[in-house]
Parts: C-alpha cells; structure tokens; sequence
C-alpha cells in the first residue's frame, strides 16, 4: 500500500466519467468560450529538476512532521488507553499453561505468540479507538471493513497519508512475533468471524473508497479558496 493510495489509471478513468456526469446532469449551459495565451513549453534543465525536487520534498517532510506525526501520536494514544481492560480470559495463566505443556519448543512458541496477539487484539478493541471503530463498524461492514479500516479511514480526514500510519499503529508492525513489516502484519490478520481481512478484492476495494471518498481537510480547505 503506497503512502496515497495511488491508483493512477483509476483516478484517470474516475475523473472522467465524474466530469461527463456532472457536465450531463448539472452544467448544461452553454459554455462561454474561454482564450488563454500559453508560454512556450521546453525540456526543463537538470538544474530546475533538482530545484523542484528539493523544494517539494522539503514540503512534504515539513507535511510528515506536522499533521501526520500529531494524527500518529493521537491515533496511538486512543488505542492504548485505558491501560487497564478487563479480559475475557486469564492470559497469563493460559500461557503458562501453555510454557509447561509437554511439546515441542516451536509449538510452544507459535501458541504463546497466538494468545499475545488474541490479548493485543482484544485489549485494542477494548479502547478508546477500539470503541470508536467499532461505533461505526455496522455502517462500513457491509464493505468488508471491520473497526480498524473504519477507524483509519476516518483519521484520513486529515490527511489521506494518515490511513496508512494508522494501520501502522492499530496493526502494530514493530511486535515480536517476527512480522517485522506492515505489509506482512496486513496479509495475516483476520477479522472477528476468522476470515482474511485483506483478501485481493477486499484491498482493492479499500484502496478504490480511499481514492473516491470525502477529500481531507487540506483539499477542502483549497477547494474554498477556489
């Protein structure tokens, strides 16, 4: 998943098919010609090149450092308070169990790793965020959505950067269970019935609403100055 959810083509396509509907359905007025003297246009230089490019990674590094980080930071607090939850189960004694049993050294591990990532799971759906999502999880179920890409699709509100920073967190890419990327944290988890969240159409389907949803508070707010 790219950091825009870039779907070039798509956003082609959808630009066009969103601009005959609306010009067939809103604007049907005759259209005042419009005469606009162009400059000339030329290869740009190397010089200039490197110019823009550093110029334009400044602005999105300041962007990353800013809202992003802010949205970051606030997106993990929700999802690690309350620091107390009451479980469903003793954890802690199902794993001990589980360390004392008679069997292999590896099965005792994926074991321990499987109630660690049941309790992270379950102490994530009991917080803040947790709560949050799962508010407005029937709305975005029938999408194939559970509460997590319900909650990063509402941070995108900010800034459509921030979905993917907010899977970061919920999905918790830095744990010890050897899944060291998002990528990978992605392609295993499940939802509540057991099913792969992220099965090919369903990830497809994702990135599409991502590309077609509500624009983010920078885009509105460009779209008044118009």
């Amino acid at each position: 998943i790219s950091s825009e959810f870039t779907l070039s083509p798509t956003r082609i396509i959808f630009a066009i098919l969103s601009a005959l509907i609306l010009k067939q359905a809103f604007f049907k007025s005759e259209e005042i010609p419009f005469v606009m003297e162009l400059p000339p246009y030329r290869i740009p230089t190397a010089r200039s090149i490197f110019k823009h490019v550093i110029f334009r990674t400044g602005l999105y590094l300041r962007k990353i450092g800013g809202i992003i980080l802010i949205a970051s930071i606030i997106v993990w607090i929700l999802s690690n308070f309350p620091r107390t939850v009451n479980f469903s189960k003793d954890y802690v004694r199902e794993i001990g169990q589980v360390k004392n049993a008679e069997m292999t050294e590896k099965a005792k591990e994926e074991s321990v790793n499987r109630l660690l990532l049941e309790q992270r799971g379950e102490k994530q759906s009991k917080s803040v965020i947790g709560i949050i999502g799962r508010s407005i999880e029937p709305v975005m179920k029938p999408l194939g959505f559970d509460w997590r890409l319900s909650v990063s699709i509402i941070s995108g509100l900010a800034a459509k950067e921030i979905v993917v920073s907010t899977l970061g967190v919920i999905f918790q890419a830095d744990d010890n269970t050897g899944k060291s990327s998002l990528v990978e944290k992605i392609q295993t988890q499940q939802d509540s019935s057991g099913y792969t969240l992220f099965t090919p159409l369903a990830a497809f389907s994702f990135m599409l609403f991502i590309l077609i949803y509500f624009p983010c508070l920078g885009v509105v707010a460009a779209i008044r100055r118009e």
